[in-house]
This record gives C-alpha cells, structure tokens and sequence, in this order.
C-alpha cells in the first residue's frame, strides 16, 4: 500500500501576520520595532499607508470615520499578505519568505479587525493575531501629550476611547492577546514579546 502524499497545503509552513492594536500613546510603534528586531520579521508601520487626506483630518483634530478606514484596512491587509511572499535578501543572499510579518494598526472596533481577519480566507497558511496593548485613557493621554511633532493630539485619544470596542472574551480565547501597556516602554516590550512567543510555542 503506497502513502499517500501530502497536500500542497499541508506542505505549507505556517505564516503568521502579528498586528499591534491599541489607542493611540499605546505603544504600538515602540513594541513592533521590539518585535522586529528580536524576532527577525519584516515589520509595517500601518500609519504610513494613511492617503495625505485622512493624515491631515487627522492633523486637524477630525476623527476618522469607517469610510475614511476600509481602503487602508485592506491595503494593510494586502500589502501583509504580499510581505510574506516576498523572499528576504541581504547585500549577498536570498533566502525563504518570512515566517510572519508585523503590523501596526490601531483596529479599534471589532469590525476593523474582521477586515484584517479575511487575509485566512484564502490562505489557509496564514494566521492573524492581534496583541492588543491596553492601559488606562488618562496614563495614554498623558504620554500623548509629551510627544513631538506627531500628528495625534492628546484630545484624539478621548475620540479613540469612545470609539473603543475592546476584544471581547471570544476574541481573547482566539486570536487575540492581551498586554498590559500601562509600565514603562521597555516593560511593555517585554511583555509583548513574551505573548507573541508563547503563542508560538503553544500552536496558536
């Protein structure tokens, strides 16, 4: 009796997409470059896909609306996708495509995240996790304020609070994991890394 062989989708290494959620004074750049450089992965900054338009409704202190959001929801979805299609090179060599792919977007309404979930539809390879970086409004509203030269006020934190739907307990038990982002940056890190890394080693 021959064995039957393996299916080209069993063949497939796992690739996973990891996307920093959070209200704006998070952490969500400060954990993905973290993220990036311990893990080796390719990382995207969701804020540079913003079109000039929503970057200065942003600059103005407008909030913006959902369909100010689902073109750059899904041109990050399709640009983590097609990240991880793309072989990694040095000066010398070329080497496997990435086994996954950071991502930052603050995702604040569950729907938001269901666009970014589609990315598994056709791809059964791929996984999408959220690590959802949470503190309290006035610890975020303060570390806000002592930014320079960002387009986010502190009063667009409030907005971003209001707007907030924070995974419920089925995300929780599925794709999403929760870190503690109120500690210093360097803690948030941390424990970040510590998330994504046991979510590995648990199959998730």
């Amino acid at each position: 009796m021959t064995a039957t062989a393996p299916t080209s989708a069993s063949m497939e290494q796992t690739k996973h997409i990891w996307v920093i959620t959070g209200p704006a004074g998070c952490g969500k750049t400060s954990v993905a470059e973290h993220l990036h450089q311990q893990l080796s992965l390719p990382y995207l900054e969701g804020d540079t896909f913003h079109t000039p338009e929503n970057v200065q409704k942003m600059a103005d202190g407008q909030p913006l609306t959902d369909a100010d959001r689902w073109d750059w929801l899904i041109l990050l979805r399709e640009q983590s996708i097609l990240t991880l299609s793309k072989p990694t090179s040095t000066s010398t060599t070329t080497t496997s495509t990435p086994s996954g792919v950071i991502v930052t977007c603050s995702a604040l309404k569950r729907k938001y995240r269901d666009v970014l979930r589609i990315a598994t539809y056709h791809r059964p390879d791929i996984k999408v996790h959220f690590v959802f970086l949470q503190a309290s409004e006035s610890a975020l509203m303060d570390r806000v304020r002592g930014r320079q030269n960002h387009y986010m006020k502190d009063y667009m934190v409030h907005s971003q609070f209001q707007s907030l739907e924070a995974p419920m307990e089925d995300e929780l038990g599925n794709d999403v994991l929760a870190v503690d982002a109120s500690g210093n940056s360097v803690d948030v890190q941390n424990l970040a890394l510590s998330a994504v890394s046991k979510a590995l080693k648990g199959g998730r």
